[in-house]
């Protein structure tokens, strides 16, 4: 009988991870940091086509890309004299499950099925869930989802709530928690006993699934318009959304679209605080994953993430709660599209960013998700109500997350925020330093990837830190 305290299975995590996902991660580890990104990205050997075809065989991707005008129309009320770009959206939400995660799944299902596993485990409380459960059924797999749901009070987010209840609704059964460091705990143990496969957000399969997504941007934009985007928002949580989306675009064009992140700001409130937990109107999709995922990827459920933001991203913007709300109604009222909250991060984003390009220009907001029960923006103020949130008309940037919402009282005071990227790439260094005082070329290089900055940048952080690289003069 194996120990099962908590000190010990966290111990022996990365056997439990490695064993369960069937990726000998060691094998592209080198020298003293780094490790070798694209070729773990190649694990399974799939070419984008193949993705394509699993995914489309099992109800997932081929999902329209609609211009919303009527928002276009409104960017342009407040935008200066000639700008005010397209605004499109790709809806996802029409995926099997309802969301773009089901990409993700999709993959992890196959591969897992393939391998001869025969179940499925993912540690979630969004969209991936449902997705992983949606697809555990199409290929016959059991399922089991875990959930951080409740605070000490046992009083749970609504949104969690609903996407447990679609979870089981595809058979899946679902172990709910509290919020605290019991779930990875719970997760591993699972993992263990189970044998099942860690349907992984972060493996190389997760981020695969997503690059169909980053092709089909490209191939439908070019169908409807004649033309590439300029740019695409893309809401970031845990990176991989971001990652495979910008992946997807480079395999498909070498002409220079801009990859701008979104996220809402919740500053101030902690993820895994008692008191905090029901405080947020966001599980996704927010800063308290966005920042500390893009600065220390390798935080995950596996030994390697593949979900590595920070090598793609061009742009980092916030918005706030309000502003989210706020342009969820207005899909809803101004194009009749109803969506989730949580992918409409990138559309209040997008709605800022639009009025700094011109009207010739083409701004694609990424992914939706679908909406119903506890996911839906009434029933989340309604929550936030009850826990003591002041919801009222403004200035967005009065508001104090866990304290307040505030709906634009104009739409031009919708403004997203920008996060200086330097500053980020600089805490990933510094992260990555506090590892090891020496670096091999080859770790050198590994860096530079990461950060997507130049070899200048890196040395001149080094320089701060008592690190010394290998044959380098």
């Amino acid at each position: 009988m194996m120990n099962n305290s908590y000190k010990s299975v966290m111990a022996r995590k990365n056997q439990i991870m490695q064993k369960s996902v069937g990726i000998n991660y060691n094998q592209y580890e080198f020298d003293y940091i780094g490790f070798d990104y694209e070729a773990l990205l190649s694990e399974g050997d799939f070419t984008l086509e193949e993705i394509r075809k699993i995914q489309y065989d099992n109800g997932v991707g081929n999902t329209p890309l609609k211009e919303c005008k009527n928002i276009t129309k409104l960017v342009r009320k407040v935008a200066k004299p000639s700008f005010g770009a397209r605004i499109f959206i790709k809806d996802e939400a029409l995926n099997d499950s309802g969301s773009f995660k089901a990409r993700r799944a999709s993959i992890s299902c196959y591969q897992a099925k393939k391998m001869g596993f025969k179940g499925v485990i993912a540690a979630t409380s969004g969209n991936y869930g449902a997705a992983v459960a949606s697809q555990a059924a199409k290929y016959g797999l059991k399922c089991i989802i875990v959930q951080e749901c409740y605070d000490s009070k046992g009083v749970g987010q609504p949104e969690i709530i609903e996407k447990a209840r679609a979870c089981e609704a595809y058979g899946a059964e679902v172990v709910q928690l509290s919020v605290g460091p019991e779930l990875f705990y719970k997760f591993l143990l699972l993992l263990e006993e189970t044998g099942y496969f860690n349907a992984s957000l972060y493996t190389p399969y997760g981020i695969m699934g997503i690059e169909t997504l980053g092709q089909e941007l490209v191939e439908d934009c070019l169908k409807l318009t004649g033309k590439i985007p300029d740019m695409v928002v893309c809401t970031n949580a845990g990176g991989g959304n971001l990652t495979g989306t910008a992946r997807g675009i480079k395999k498909t064009t070498n002409k220079k679209i801009e990859i701008v992140g979104a996220s809402v700001n919740l500053y101030g409130l902690h993820m895994a605080d008692d008191n905090d937990f029901n405080k947020k109107s966001f599980t996704t999709g927010h800063t308290g994953f966005g920042l500390p995922f893009i600065m220390n990827p390798d935080r995950s459920d596996v030994p390697r993430s593949a979900a590595r933001a920070l090598r793609y991203i061009d742009r980092y913007v916030t918005v706030n709660q309000g502003e989210v709300f706020f342009m969820t109604e207005a899909l809803s009222v101004l194009e009749g599209i109803e969506r989730g909250p949580a992918g409409n991060t990138s559309l209040a984003a997008a709605f800022s960013l639009a009025k700094e390009l011109r009207e010739d220009q083409i701004i694609i907001v990424q992914e939706t998700e679908y909406t119903s029960a506890g996911k839906h923006h009434q029933a989340q103020l309604a929550f936030a109500r009850e826990n003591g949130i002041c919801i009222y008309f403004g200035d967005p940037k009065e508001e104090i997350p866990g304290k307040s919402i505030v709906f634009p009282k104009s739409v031009d005071l919708i403004r997203s925020v920008d996060i200086d990227l330097n500053i980020i790439r600089k805490k990933y260094l510094q992260s990555q330093f506090m590892k090891t005082k020496t670096l091999s070329k080859k770790d050198l290089n590994f860096l530079i990837e990461e950060t997507n900055s130049s070899l200048d940048f890196v040395l001149s952080e080094i320089k701060k830190y008592d690190i010394t690289v290998e044959d380098v003069k």
